[in-house]
């Protein structure tokens, strides 16, 4: 003897809903991650949280493309930026080491470590300094730069769908804000933490990653 359901009646399928849409819980608030006026909205911190998840998400996806990217041309995705950066920055007679780890935001013993990779591989050089015999200028190889040739189409193509929303004001007023992200975010990663309650234990656990 089997069991059979009821005809006609199907079971439904209980819907799953984020916790922000529950009416029947009470109306918590965390504490604002913020405090300064430019950041809130009404005293909110909503606009200011979103900010940073889109900024974490595309941190996330540059990472994917510099990855692919590096991918294609046989590099590591830090090689791919670092051969990029010499490229724009080389002039007639090269670009030193710590000019081009001001550019990326590295020290300059990841510049020193990846350029002589990318040295042996053939496709930068290394010369001194006329002006400082301590000093390194790198410069791309014919090898380089046809690397950079080969691959110049489909590097153009991701940025152009990467960054083609905006439009020439949103590019100038992105490009303004990111300057000063990477200098705030400089002084937050340094000295201003060390001034708070916890800034011992950040600066053991910044001490212990590196």
């Amino acid at each position: 003897m089997s069991i059979s359901k009821a005809p006609g009646k199907k079971r439904r399928r209980r819907r799953n809903t984020p916790l922000a849409a529950d009416s029947k819980g009470p109306n918590i608030r965390l504490p604002a991650t913020v405090s300064r006026p430019a950041l809130l909205e009404k005293g909110s911190d909503d606009r200011f949280r979103r900010l940073v998840y889109d900024l974490l998400t595309i941190a996330s996806r540059m990472t994917t493309v510099r990855e692919h990217l590096g991918d294609r041309m046989g590099i590591s995705a830090p090689q791919y930026s670092l051969l990029m950066a010499v490229g724009q920055f080389q002039g007639e007679h090269g670009v030193g080491v710590t000019a081009v780890a001001k550019v990326m935001h590295v020290s300059s013993a990841f510049v020193a470590t990846e350029s002589g990779k990318l040295a042996q591989a053939g496709l930068l050089a290394k010369r001194a300094n006329p002006k400082d015999g301590r000093a390194v200028l790198l410069s791309l190889t014919r090898a380089g730069r046809s690397l950079i040739a080969r691959h110049s189409a489909e590097i153009r193509a991701v940025n152009d769908i990467f960054f083609g929303m905006l439009t020439p004001s949103m590019f100038a007023a992105a490009s303004a804000a990111m300057a000063a992200l990477v200098r705030g975010s400089a002084r937050a990663t340094t000295s201003s933490l060390h001034r708070l309650e916890f800034g011992s234990e950040f600066a053991s656990w910044r001490e212990a990653a590196e």
